[in-house]
């Protein structure tokens, strides 16, 4: 299964793809970057075209977005939220499964610590994915993180609905 993680921004997404056959692999990480121009509405359309080229040579199996939790700048939230709709309705489009998590819940099932750094994510992102870089800096970190995230709540999904599952949890109630 490959899983494409999204960290959205109005200008940088970040990407990163990983694939899911028992063990976990990087595949590839990255930054769409959305030209900057004076109409922010055509950034919209810029990123449409970006993210279906990129949709369309992944074919990823499963998708997971960063959802918006906070943010200080009123104006940057509406912008994201505006990248964040155009990523979903063309995940949506395309019939790829989608997972949301917000940063805290990604940072906490990455490092253990729902209010890490970005380089803590980085680094512990570079450890379970066996790498020594990520391009794309931060915003490829945080989408290869998310994609990890999806990957073990895929994990997770999966092991609930074994008979494995079902023979543990008797030998604890026991």
């Amino acid at each position: 299964m490959t899983i494409l993680g999204i960290d959205p921004g109005s200008t940088r997404i970040g990407y990163g793809l990983v694939e899911e056959d028992g063990d976990l692999k990087f595949l590839k990480a990255g930054i769409l970057k959305i030209k900057t121009s004076q109409n922010k509405n055509q950034r919209l359309v810029d990123l449409e075209k970006s993210f279906l080229n990129l949709i369309k040579k992944e074919k990823p199996d499963l998708a997971v977005l960063e959802k918006i939790y906070f943010m200080k700048n009123l104006k940057t939230a509406v912008e994201v939220a505006q990248s964040r709709g155009v990523l979903t309705l063309l995940i949506t489009k395309h019939k790829i499964p989608l997972l949301e998590f917000t940063p805290l819940e990604i940072k906490q099932n990455i490092s253990g610590y729902g209010l890490a750094d970005k380089k803590s994510v980085a680094r512990a992102v570079m450890k379970i994915l066996k790498i020594k870089k990520i391009n794309g800096g931060d915003d490829a970190a945080d989408a290869l993180a998310a994609a990890i995230v999806g990957s073990n709540f895929q994990r997770s999904l999966n092991l609930l609905k074994t008979n494995d599952y079902n023979n543990r949890a008797k030998g604890f109630r026991n």
